[in-house]
């Protein structure tokens, strides 16, 4: 209620009406479509009141590569004269037409290995897997130090990339849970092979390098508890240290005791018989 005792009502939100000069306007509409040839523009698929005497036009697009599309073409006139008029004309994707996929930043879409030789990958100045690093000093001594201790960086990781990085290269190929480490025997664990090169830092208990020329990661970071078969201490068993020596057996139950005579004047004919082994 307004303030002079009057009751206001809702501006009225009734539905255009078709105007029907616009609506039949509709080789008005379709020799608008310049743009292309005419064979590009299909049937004519309806008419949408957008106002009083405000009327779109939709045609089939016959265009290579867009399917589902629709050429809109919206038409007027002024009150009372059957003259229509042109106000735009433009392609519009229909509901089953063939769209590109939305727009992705780079920084979402990139993924490892779409770095190539020449390519720039700018860091943004707020990422938050890095941190700030040492500070530089006024003190040469301080410096010289700092640079031998490999301080000089001026960002660092920080605990939130430490921690992706772990979990990243944990799940990984180059995890516990890879098939080539599944497979390996259970002995055989990075962690305690010699060819194993644990990192420096936080991550040095749990992540080294591997430094085997033949093992699959050679040069790869892999965890403590990843494994192979090229493990340091798989050994290979000689033939000779496999066999183990046994004693000497006899086997006398089908041995038959016979008597032997000695040599006249012999040493061996003054001692009485000794039997003698004879299958």
């Amino acid at each position: 209620m307004g303030n002079n005792g009057r009751v206001t009502r809702p501006a009225s939100t009734r539905a255009a009406r078709l105007d029907q000069v616009c609506a039949a306007a509709v080789e008005v509409a379709r020799d608008a479509i310049t743009e292309v040839e005419p064979s590009d523009v299909g049937d004519h698929l309806r008419a949408v009141a957008e106002g009083d005497r405000v009327v779109t036009h939709y045609f089939e697009c016959r265009m290579g590569g867009y399917r589902g599309w629709r050429w809109a073409v919206t038409v007027t006139r002024v009150a009372r004269s059957k003259h229509v008029t042109v106000c735009e004309t433009v392609l519009l994707p229909g509901p089953d037409a063939l769209l590109a996929p939305g727009w992705v930043p780079w920084q979402e879409r990139l993924k490892p290995g779409d770095l190539g030789p020449g390519d720039l990958l700018p860091t943004p100045a707020d990422d938050e897997r890095l941190a700030p690093g040492y500070l530089l000093s006024d003190d040469p001594a301080v410096e010289e130090v700092s640079w031998e201790l490999g301080l000089g960086r001026p960002r660092v990781l920080s605990r939130e990339g430490r921690a992706d990085a772990a979990q990243r290269w944990y799940d990984g190929d180059h995890g516990p849970a890879a098939p080539i480490s599944v497979a390996a025997p259970a002995a055989a664990r990075c962690g305690t092979c010699g060819f194993y090169l644990p990192l420096a830092g936080a991550l040095r208990q749990s992540f080294g390098a591997c430094g085997n020329f033949y093992a699959p990661d050679d040069g790869r970071v892999v965890s403590a508890d990843h494994g192979c078969g090229a493990h340091s201490e798989t050994l290979v068993e000689t033939a000779e240290s496999a066999v183990e020596e046994l004693p000497t057996v006899y086997d006398d139950s089908a041995v038959e005791a016979m008597s032997v005579s000695r040599a006249p004047g012999s040493v061996e004919a003054a001692e009485p018989g000794e039997p003698y082994g004879h299958p």
